[in-house]
């Protein structure tokens, strides 16, 4: 057989496949994957990278981040958030509506966001629009420029100012769901009771109850639960597409497999904070580990790995929502709420799942990668390793330990909650579209060649792409 013509040959590596593992080359041309084989043929001139012992898996897609541009990038910005994404074997990364200022909740705001993003990330990006009180006027023009959907709180998300984020009411949340399922694309819920909430904040904090654990009794499973319940009634009678980002419990999780059951388009996420921390962690780490919903009991998080375990949970992504160390010092109530940990979820989830509970590697891929590709109608260009697909690798030592250091973080403000974690695998290198984007030792490419991604979908009754 002739000799076949790549830009890239990368050889010897065990291949995560969507049902098997096994070792194969993999040809690359053009960004894409050209081949798969066992015994790949190519001119002595292609370059070839040598992956033997290493594991290749799709790159991860990362559906919730929060680089807080425009306006918030001396919190995080398109530039390290893609830097630390990529050193974690993430090539694809969907940015939420906040905490950039504006948020993208209009069309002049999502094209100040484009303008901060392009030629300044390192992967590929998408970006989510917002679903505010008094913006369903302007769902169909983001729709229209190619945001990949929509995403509301249904509790306050804080801030202060002109422009902040401001929770739905339940008007807000129910026409919202008929103008985004006429424009076919998915409403992403924060599922939290703000009257549960607000209620036991507010007790609290007049009591002086302001440590760890009292943050997180205000904020119960019972409040997620409610929320979730709510949007699921109102999804069912609006036809709209539903996924419920970061669910911090079981019963949640078994809420929307009930939902899932009856018929209903839903989707549900987890964290790997949820699966990896608990409400103990948080009292011995502090404000650093804070996030909303809060970490749970360590009984808690077993139900919820159980979950996992029995395949009814489909994407997990980080909601990494960094912000200047500063703010994650002091009172609980008030410290900044949220978890620097983007460039740990992939050796997090492969550590935890794989190497400590035997979840296989296809499982742990479909949905780091393969799920969000689907839902956010990024498949099959992302989310898998076959051949026409976009050549994005994450390519894994999974016998290669080392305990994480705050050196080693690419992001602006280098805390996190795993800082000090011993881990049992590491990334090391990364490609998107073919190109190097990360290697250990190398650091990350000085190209920010990351491109915008539009979703493949029916948008408005015209096909978006």
């Amino acid at each position: 057989m002739d000799d076949q013509q790549f830009d890239l040959v990368i050889r010897k590596g065990t291949v995560v496949l969507m049902d098997a593992v096994r070792q194969v080359d993999i040809g690359i041309l053009g960004g894409k994957i050209a081949a798969l084989s066992e015994n790949l043929m190519c001119s002595e001139q292609t370059p070839v990278y040598e992956a033997e012992h290493l594991h290749i898996l799709p790159g991860m897609i990362d559906a919730h981040v929060h680089f807080n541009e425009p306006g918030l990038g001396h919190w995080e910005g398109f530039a390290t958030g893609s830097s630390a994404l990529a050193a974690g074997g993430c090539t694809t990364f969907i940015d939420m509506p906040l905490n950039g200022v504006p948020p993208t909740v209009r069309l002049s705001a999502l094209e100040q966001k484009l303008a901060a993003a392009q030629g300044h990330s390192v992967i590929d990006y998408a970006l989510w629009g917002g679903l505010v009180p008094g913006n369903i006027g302007n769902l169909q023009e983001l729709a229209e420029a190619g945001v990949i959907g929509f995403k509301a709180f249904m509790s306050c998300p804080g801030g202060e100012g002109e422009d902040i984020f401001a929770e739905v009411d339940d008007k807000t949340l129910y026409r919202g769901m008929q103008e985004i399922a006429r424009l076919g694309l998915v409403l992403a819920l924060h599922a939290e009771s703000e009257e549960i909430i607000s209620k036991r904040a507010a007790k609290a904090q007049a009591e002086g109850r302001r440590g760890a654990l009292d943050y997180v009794a205000t904020r119960p499973i019972a409040a997620e639960l409610e929320a979730v319940n709510r949007a699921l009634c109102y999804a069912e009678q609006t036809g709209c597409r539903l996924h419920f980002v970061h669910i911090s419990s079981a019963e949640g999780v078994q809420a929307i497999t009930e939902a899932k059951a009856k018929g209903l388009d839903v989707t549900v996420e987890t964290c790997p904070h949820y699966l990896a921390l608990t409400s103990a962690d948080l009292a011995q780490l502090g404000p650093v580990a804070k996030c909303a919903p809060p970490l749970r009991t360590a009984e808690d998080q077993d139900r919820l790995w159980a979950e996992l375990m029995a395949g009814r949970l489909d994407i997990l992504a980080s909601d990494h929502s960094p912000c200047p160390t500063s703010m994650k010092q002091g009172d609980f109530f008030e410290a900044w709420g949220g978890i620097s940990g983007a460039q740990s979820s992939m050796e997090l989830m492969l550590d935890e799942g794989h190497l400590r509970r035997n979840v296989s590697l296809p499982e742990l891929s479909r949905m780091l990668s393969l799920e969000p590709a689907k839902r956010f109608g990024l498949y099959p260009r992302k989310g898998v390793i076959a051949v026409g697909a976009d050549a994005d690798f994450a390519l894994v030592d999974l016998s290669r330990g080392y305990t994480l250091q705050a050196n080693d973080l690419l992001y602006r403000h280098k805390h996190s909650p795993y800082v000090g974690r011993a881990f049992g695998c590491r990334v090391q290198a990364t490609f998107c579209r073919g190109s190097k984007v990360y290697e250990l030792g190398e650091g990350v490419t000085e190209a920010a060649d990351g491109a915008w991604l539009r979703p493949a979908v029916i948008v408005g009754g015209e096909v978006g792409g």
